[in-house]
């Protein structure tokens, strides 16, 4: 017998249903939003998100979809479209100068051109909104010398009759209106680049705000040709044509805009980091110095760990759990505390290396002396994970095994060589692996300890401790302009790489456990 739909609701959990209806409320609130903003990818993504997990999760029969929906959708989130922008974006020049479209970069070049009109009068300003908040639109409430009060918004002046408003007595400014709420002068300057963006248009200007109080009359200085595809300012009469995203002058001299827009470049960026030696020499001595950061970080963590572990392992030895439970310190505590405390411990003057050896050594000054830090900084903090490991694989080493070789008369160094040593490395080798991946990308312990420093003469985009990541992030953040663009090429050829050496990796580690299967 059929279900009718009562029957089938009330067998649906009450948890599930809470949580479409948190789903559908969620998208309620953000749908609006998302309209007003015009994003209707946004719209779609939360339509096609809430009506698959209300299908799933009130649908009887779909259980096993019910644990994986949810998973899916969040490494769609988090891992799959990061991934997809943070490509796209290296085929741009999307940067400091070139983070608007085309059309918002014209609007504000002729906004910031915008100059008081010589012996243009003044007005005493109030800014009202609808609502007792500024999240929505606002407009201006004009007194002119003569006490005339006009209102002015995006479509130009409107008369206002002084019945509809009360003026300070001193300065004729607006106090209230009918139908409007008169902000105040914190929320008048809470509202930043909205209101120095905002223009009233007028017969032979606009009128735009100074100070929190006052507006006056200006105009344009650029003045955009849509046909032409040209800026002109008319101060100077130098005609800029658009070329690369960015107003370049006609007359040749070299002059630029300073707001471009974001343009699609193909593989420049990636050809950059070839072609352009600015670039390419920083970007080769920092990808060498970054794989051999990487490989020694996991050689020495990974030998000092299994040495430990061997140690540990002995019948003979005493007081294991207590040696173990010290051993251990270096990974309980958090990574950035530690790297802050040897990078105390590494102070020239003042450090406790320096003080315990009766030595002067600049130990994060010079180029060598800094990178020997960070090997051993990430050594400290690396072998007790790679202890753990080893004392677990030691565990599982046949002991069938190593009696046979005892019999056969191997020492104990071919016994840990040719029975120990290779199971140990077939199940540490997929850890060594994502250690190495780690590393490679270890942006902390650089940052925090170096900053990638000390830096070459005449070079302050990367260091001699940079490593890719470090040297991505100063591209992307520094000084020097943000270039999103170069820093999303080079983050995709990290992530290249990566993937290239891991897949090699586990190749190597099927062959090696062919071969010891044998």
């Amino acid at each position: 017998m059929t279900a009718s739909p009562s029957e089938r609701l009330a067998r649906l959990s009450w948890p599930r249903v809470v949580f479409v209806g948190l789903v559908a409320a969620f998208a309620v609130v953000t749908i609006p939003t998302l309209v007003d903003k015009h994003s209707w990818t946004g719209v779609t993504i939360s339509v096609a998100v809430t009506a698959i997990l209300a299908y799933v999760y009130l649908t009887p029969k779909r259980i096993a979809a019910r644990f994986l929906v949810p998973g899916t959708i969040l490494l769609l989130a988090f891992q799959v479209y990061p991934i997809g922008y943070t490509i796209s974006t290296a085929f741009t020049n999307y940067g400091d100068g070139h983070r608007l479209t085309k059309t918002q970069a014209v609007a504000q070049i002729e906004a910031d051109s915008v100059i008081e009109q010589p012996g243009a009068q003044r007005y005493e300003l109030s800014v009202a909104t609808k609502a007792s908040d500024t999240s929505g639109a606002f407009v201006f409430f004009l007194t002119d010398p003569d006490g005339k009060v006009e209102r002015g918004d995006a479509s130009g002046l409107a008369p206002v009759p002084d019945a509809q408003v009360t003026k300070d007595q001193f300065t004729g400014k607006v106090i209230t209106a009918q139908g409007w709420h008169i902000l105040t002068g914190i929320q008048v300057n809470g509202l930043g680049p909205r209101l120095a963006s905002f223009a009233v248009p007028t017969g032979t200007g606009f009128i735009k705000s100074v100070g929190l109080s006052e507006a006056y009359v200006g105009h344009f200085t650029m003045t955009y040709d849509a046909s032409a595809q040209t800026m002109t300012d008319t101060r100077t009469h130098t005609v800029y044509k658009e070329s690369g995203g960015e107003f370049k002058a006609a007359d040749g001299s070299g002059k630029t805009l300073p707001i471009g827009w974001k343009i699609g470049v193909g593989f420049k960026n990636f050809t950059s980091v070839l072609t352009d030696a600015a670039i390419r020499g920083p970007f080769l001595r920092v990808l060498i110095w970054t794989i051999a950061f990487a490989i020694l970080s996991v050689l020495t963590t990974f030998g000092l760990g299994l040495l430990l572990a061997v140690v540990m392992d002995h019948p003979r030895m005493r007081g294991r759990r207590l040696y173990s439970s010290l051993l251990l310190l270096p990974y309980a505590m958090p990574a950035f505390i530690s790297t802050l405390v040897w990078s105390s411990m590494y102070n020239k003057d003042f450090g406790l290396l320096n003080k315990l050896f009766g030595t002067h050594i600049d130990w994060l000054g010079s180029p060598w002396a800094a990178r020997g830090s960070v090997l051993l900084t990430n050594l400290w903090l690396g072998f007790p994970y790679m202890f753990l490991v080893c004392a677990g694989l030691l565990q599982a080493v046949p002991q069938e095994l190593k009696e046979v070789a005892k019999v056969d008369g191997a020492s104990p160094l071919r016994v840990f060589r040719s029975v120990t040593m290779p199971t140990v490395l077939i199940g540490a080798m997929p850890l060594l692996i994502a250690s190495f991946g780690y590393n490679f990308n270890n942006f902390n312990v650089i940052r925090l300890l170096t900053d990638g420093g000390p830096y070459p003469s005449g070079s302050s985009t990367a260091g001699d401790t940079d490593i890719l990541i470090s040297y991505t992030y100063r591209l992307a953040f520094g000084g020097q302009g943000a270039q999103y663009g170069l820093a999303s090429a080079i983050s995709f050829l990290i992530f290249v790489l990566v993937g290239l050496i891991s897949y090699t990796g586990f190749r190597q580690t099927r062959q090696l456990e062919e071969v010891y299967a044998r």
